[in-house]
Parts: structure tokens; sequence; C-alpha cells
């Protein structure tokens, strides 16, 4: 396993991460018995972090990894989210100061290492999509500095969704780390965007942010699944799965990456979810790229993918031709 340094936090983290979010559905809807079996296997494997939030699966998430990771008595990094209502009227300090309560109460920890704000982002706020504006960024991040202080939190970081401007303001405002989607469909957060790309551009949000020593998450490595290939959803996974900046639906993202069979035909990958983890892994800018875990048997497919080397440059040099067709 690799590791990489999370930015300006100090922390060294694994290059995959562990997604624990109902996407992939397996600390939401899977047994007790494989999440345990999961958990540890992945930590004895080399992973450090573990991505969760109590959006997930309405607070199961974060009840579970907790009762797992104490069972386990293991020593990880675990990030969580807070996503204070974009309708509220007064200052979101104390809603944010709830939040983090109930997630040191529901992961049986006495502080959590990354703390992010899991609202997109725009120029003002968007109420129905919970977006918060860039005017909220600061005082956002002013309480999680009070956090930090209180021994609550160690380190903080901000969504990399919304409006891209605003995105790309917001890390001037004293962010320590970024969750960026970063995929084979959408490579704009890494990769300059090609003449008339159909999806939003992000305008390397990934190499803006590493040069602000801001920490980059890789989120959405597999489009929600739709990097597999196949429409087909594990009985643990979502089974509706909103796209984010690419196709209008998930039978469209499974479209698009049929695009990049040529990857496994050609002999660069043994299948295209490997080829799409090698892709975000291969950026050597990304901390952490978190992959939304179903199974074990797709945990052990992901770390294979991820101890196998970045993608080839004859391989990247066609993936440029591939993006250049709308």
């Amino acid at each position: 396993m690799q590791y990489r340094q999370l930015g300006q936090t100090g922390l060294r983290v694994s290059a995959l991460g562990f997604g624990c979010g109902a996407v992939g559905g397996l600390m939401v809807n899977g047994a007790r018995a494989d999440m345990l079996r999961g958990i540890a296997h992945a930590i004895d494997q080399g992973i450090t972090y573990f991505d969760t939030a109590p959006l997930y699966g309405n607070g199961l998430s974060e009840q579970n990894l907790g009762l797992v990771l104490e069972e386990l008595k293991a020593d990880v990094i675990v990030g969580t989210k807070v996503r204070p209502n974009a309708n509220e009227a007064g200052p979101l300090g104390p809603a944010i100061l709830q939040s983090v309560e109930r997630s040191l109460k529901a992961l049986r920890r006495e502080q959590i290492d990354l703390i992010q704000l899991h609202n997109s982002l725009g120029q003002d706020r968007h109420v129905e999509g919970h977006w918060l504006s860039i005017d909220d960024v600061g005082p956002v991040i002013e309480t999680f500095r009070g956090l930090q202080q209180a021994g609550k939190v160690r380190f903080w970081g901000i969504n990399g969704l919304g409006e891209t401007a605003a995105v790309h303001a917001a890390l001037a405002s004293g962010a320590q780390t970024v969750q960026s989607c970063f995929n084979l469909i959408n490579p704009t957060a890494g990769f300059p965007a090609p003449a008339g790309f159909p999806f939003q551009d992000y305008r390397q949000l990934i190499d803006r942010a590493a040069e602000r020593n801001v920490g980059v998450i890789a989120i959405r490595a597999l489009a929600g699944g739709a990097l597999s290939g196949s429409a087909d959803r594990h009985p643990n996974a979502a089974a509706h799965v909103d796209p984010i900046s690419s196709g209008d639906s998930f039978a469209a993202d499974v479209a698009w990456a049929r695009r990049f069979d040529f990857l496994v035909r050609e002999g660069h990958a043994g299948s295209l979810p490997e080829a799409a983890i090698r892709f975000v892994i291969g950026k050597p800018e990304i901390a952490t790229t978190l992959i939304g875990i179903s199974s074990f048997e797709q945990l052990e497919q992901a770390l294979d993918a991820a101890n196998k080397p970045a993608l080839p440059p004859d391989a990247l040099a066609r993936l440029q031709a591939v993006w250049r067709v709308a």
C-alpha cells in the first residue's frame, strides 16, 4: 500500500481509502459479520483512512463504523462530515456543533480526525439542493477551528462540489482538505477539459488545491459504480445513484464507461474497475482515493488495483482522444 501526505495536516493516509457511504453500502446494509471481516481485512492490508457521514444511511454508517472499530480496537484515521441546513436564517455554528457531538457519540470516539463540510458550494445559497454560499465557508471554518481548540476535531475540510468558481474560491478560505470528484468520465479536476467537453469543468481543482498544500481526497472514482461497465447493483449498494458532474442518468454513465473498454482489450488493465482505480490513484496530487465497498470481493479487487502501478503513458494518451469526443 502506498501512503501519501494529506496536505498540511501532517497525516499520512493510505492511497486507497475505505468509503463507508450508501453507494457501496456495506457499512449501511451489510451483515455485521461482513462489516467486521471487511474492515479488519482493509486494515490488515494497509488501509488507514475511513470516510463516513451522518447522511449515510441516516446515521447507520457512523454507528456501524464506530461499533466495528471499537470491537477491533483499531487505530485508524476517521473522517466524517457536517451538512448544516442551507435554509437556516441564523449562524450555522450551533448546528455544526450539534452534528459533531452526535458524530462523536455514534463513532464512539473522543475526537474526529477530519471534519468536512458536506454541502455543495455556490455563489449564493441553493436551499433545495442544500448548497451553501462562498460567504458561508469562512464562518464554518471558524467553527471548525473552535472545535479543534476544544479537542473535538483535529483537522477540517470542504466539499469540492457545486459551482466551479465557488469551490476554487473556497480553497483560499483556510480549508485543509477538499473532496474532489475525479474519474475517467469526468477527469477535469486533474486534466484540462478538451474543447466541447460535455460535463462540468472543474478547472483542475486537484492541481490548484495541491499548489495551496490542501490535501485532496478523490471521490466517485468509479462514478458510483458506472465504471464497472454494468448497470447491475449489488444487494448492499444503493439501488439508485445520481450522477455527479457526468451524464444525466446512471444508465448514461454506464454507456459512457464503455468508451474505456479499450483499456482492457489492449491489456492495460485486467478489468474496467481496475483501470478506473489505477487512473485516479495514479495522480500523485491525490492523497487518498475513496472506494465505496459493497462486498468483500469488491474490497479485494480494489486492493489489488491499488497495489498496481499507474496506467502507462500510452494509455493516458489514448484517453485524451476519448475525452475529446463529445
